[in-house]
C-alpha cells in the first residue's frame, strides 16, 4: 500500500486550470501549459515548494475556439535534457527561457512554424516538424537544427513527441495520419550536429490518431500511450518485445456517431495528460475527473483507488519531476507536489540490463533508408501480430474485430485486387 503525502500545494496563474505538465528530465522545473490562453509557466519544484518563475504568453489573447484553431495556437514546448533552457514556440515567435529571462531563441530558422519540438538527448540538436523549407511538402520532411551553428539538416517527417528510453541510446516519435499511427523508434546517432532522426524498421502501429507522447517507465520495460481521437484510451507495451500488456478505454467506450451530449461531457472531463509513473517502475499512476489517483500496479495486475488527495478537484494534468514525485495539476488551479511512500519497495531498476534491453532492440531490426516510402521498409506489429509490408500488400479479408486500419487497408487491397 502506497501512503501519499502532499509535500505542497499551491495555486498557479494558470486559470481555471493547467491542461498539461511537461517535467525537466534531470532538474527540478517544470512547464505548465495554461488551459484559457496560449501561455506556458515556469515552475520550480524544490525543497517542498513549488514556486512560479516566469510566464511566456501570459498575455495572449484567450483561445476563443476548438477543434483545429485551438491547436494550432496552442505553445510547443521542448526542454534542453541538461540545463535549464525551455524552448517555446507560440503565436509565431520562438522563445527561450532561462535563469536570465526570456529571450528570442536564436539558431533557428527564419519563418519557422513547427508543430513539433524536442531536443536530442546529447542537447546538440532540435528536432522539428514539419520542415522550415517552403520547397519541400508539407508534413513529409522535418528539421534537424544545430542551435550553435544554425545548420540545418532534413529528416523524415515525425510528429507529436521524441522520447528518450531512461537507458538512452534510443527514442521514440510518432508519424500520424487519421487512419493509423506509427509509433517510429531511432537509434541515438554520434557524430557532430544537426543529426536527424533515423527510424528502425521495426515499429508499433496503433488504430486512429490524436494520441499523446509515450511514457515510459523508470527502468525501461514498459511504455504507456494514451489517447486518441476517438476514445480516451490508455494502451500499455513491454519493451524490448513491444507486446501489449493491456489496452483500456479510460470512461465509457465511444457508442459511435453521432455521438450522445451526455458521453460527450463525460469524454471531456477526462484530461489526455492524466498518467505518470512514479517510483516504482511497475505501476503507473491514474488521475481522474473525479480528483482521485489510481494506481495501477502492472505487476501485480491491480488497481488502487486514492480519493482525498487532491480534495475532489480533478486532475487535468499529471507528471514525475526529477526528483520521482508526482506534480498533479486540479480544475481548480491548483498544483499540488506529492511524495508516494511504499511499504515495500521494489529492487530499483539495473542500469546494465536496461542498456541491454535497449541493444537487444537495436541488434534486431536495421534503419530504414532516409527518404522514399516509409511504410515500404516497416516490419509492423500491434503488440499482438506481426505484419511485414508485403503481408499487407496482399491482405484482403479482415474481421469485424480487426482494427479500423487493417480493414480499410483489406478494402483498398480488394478493390485493386477485382481492377487487376
Amino acid at each position: 500500500m502506497t501512503v501519499i503525502e502532499t509535500v505542497a500545494r499551491t495555486t498557479t496563474t494558470a486559470r481555471p486550470a493547467t491542461e498539461r505538465l511537461l517535467c525537466h528530465p534531470r532538474l527540478p522545473l517544470a512547464a505548465c501549459l495554461d488551459s484559457t490562453r496560449p501561455a506556458v509557466h515556469v515552475w520550480e519544484c524544490a525543497e517542498g515548494q513549488v514556486n512560479e518563475l516566469a510566464s511566456v504568453g501570459a498575455e495572449s489573447a484567450p483561445y476563443d475556439a476548438p477543434g483545429w484553431d485551438r491547436l494550432e495556437r496552442t505553445p510547443v514546448v521542448a526542454w534542453h535534457p541538461h540545463d535549464p533552457l525551455l524552448v517555446v514556440v507560440t503565436e509565431g515567435q520562438i522563445i527561450r527561457w532561462t535563469p536570465d529571462g526570456l529571450s528570442a531563441a536564436d539558431g533557428f530558422p527564419p519563418g519557422a512554424a513547427y508543430q513539433n519540438l524536442a531536443f536530442s538527448p546529447d542537447g546538440s540538436t532540435v528536432w522539428a516538424s514539419p520542415s522550415s523549407d517552403p520547397e519541400d511538402t508539407p508534413w513529409e520532411t522535418s528539421d534537424a537544427i544545430a542551435l550553435a551553428s544554425g545548420h540545418v539538416a532534413k529528416g523524415r517527417w515525425w510528429d507529436t513527441a521524441a522520447v528518450e528510453h531512461p537507458a538512452g541510446g534510443l527514442v521514440t516519435a510518432y508519424s500520424s495520419d487519421q487512419g493509423a499511427t506509427l509509433v517510429l523508434f531511432a537509434p541515438v546517432a554520434g557524430g557532430p550536429a544537426p543529426t536527424p532522426m533515423r527510424f528502425l524498421r521495426r515499429a508499433l502501429i496503433l488504430d486512429a490518431d490524436g494520441y499523446e507522447a509515450p511514457l515510459f517507465s523508470p527502468d525501461g520495460r514498459h511504455f504507456a500511450i494514451r489517447g486518441n481521437a476517438y476514445d480516451q484510451s490508455l494502451d500499455i507495451f513491454a519493451f524490448p518485445s513491444l507486446r501489449r500488456v493491456l489496452s483500456t478505454t479510460l470512461g465509457e467506450p465511444s457508442p459511435g456517431h453521432p455521438y450522445p451530449d451526455e458521453w460527450l461531457e463525460q469524454n471531456r472531463a477526462w484530461s489526455r495528460h492524466n498518467i505518470a509513473f512514479g517510483g516504482q517502475p511497475d505501476v503507473l499512476w491514474i488521475g481522474t475527473p473525479a480528483g482521485a489517483l489510481i494506481a495501477l500496479d502492472l505487476a501485480e495486475q491491480r488497481a488502487t483507488e486514492y480519493d482525498g488527495v487532491l480534495s475532489g478537484s480533478g486532475v487535468t494534468a499529471l507528471a514525475t519531476t526529477s526528483g520521482g514525485h508526482l506534480l498533479a495539476a486540479t480544475a481548480d488551479g491548483g498544483l499540488a507536489l506529492l511524495f508516494l511512500r511504499d511499504a515495500t519497495r521494489r529492487p530499483a531498476p539495473d542500469a546494465a540490463e536496461q542498456r541491454a534491453a535497449v541493444r537487444s532492440f537495436l541488434d534486431s531490426s536495421s534503419e530504414v533508408p532516409g527518404d522514399g516510402d516509409l511504410e515500404a521498409h516497416l516490419l509492423l506489429t500491434d503488440g499482438q501480430r506481426t505484419w511485414a509490408e508485403d503481408d499487407l500488400e496482399t491482405f484482403t479479408s479482415a474481421e469485424p474485430s480487426d482494427p479500423m486500419w487493417l480493414r480499410l487497408r483489406a478494402a483498398v487491397n480488394k478493390v485493386r485486387e477485382e481492377r487487376t
